[in-house]
């Protein structure tokens, strides 16, 4: 794990999904996208299905090669890994950002649990549960846990490299 580099704040109107700006310099129109989640029914495939649009929107898909659709493919299981942890750990999450800068693709998942997410150790792939986080590990160039001020709450990051 490493620091973390946060999500920029939403900009626009409504809640949900929306294009974000940082430190004011606006990134270029779809760079970020947010995700509500209180209160969702279905959490995890909502979050996947709002991935897969971005995705879309990014040129991730449709997948030109064999790569492209790995990369997809890997960035929407760690998204169904990061939602289903907040539902099981924390009491569901809050909000699921999605960012991308360059070829690198980067999501935050926010909740309001205190605990802390780490890849079970030492890994066992015959036992049933407990492979969301060593997956999130072996995917990613990196991922980490930044804690909310005041102590409730956390966000889980993870970064995924895009197509080649």
């Amino acid at each position: 794990m490493s620091t973390t580099r946060a999500c920029p704040p939403p900009d626009g109107p409504g809640p949900g999904a929306g294009d974000s700006a940082s430190a004011g310099a606006r990134p270029p129109a779809g760079q970020a996208r947010r995700l509500r989640l209180v209160g969702a029914s279905g959490a995890v495939p909502l979050s996947r299905d709002f991935t897969r649009t971005a995705l879309y929107d990014w040129g991730w898909l449709p997948a030109v090669s064999a790569d492209h659709r790995a990369a997809a493919e890997d960035v929407l299981l760690v998204v169904s890994e990061l939602v289903t942890n907040a539902c099981l750990h924390a009491d569901g999450p809050e909000e699921l950002c999605v960012s991308r800068t360059g070829k690198v693709l980067r999501l935050e998942v926010t909740d309001l649990g205190t605990g802390t997410p780490a890849p079970r150790n030492p890994h066992r792939a015959g036992r049933p549960g407990g492979h969301g986080m060593f997956i999130v590990q072996r995917l990613c160039l990196d991922w980490g846990v930044t804690r909310r001020e005041g102590g409730v709450g956390k966000t889980v990051w993870a970064e995924l490299a895009g197509p080649s």
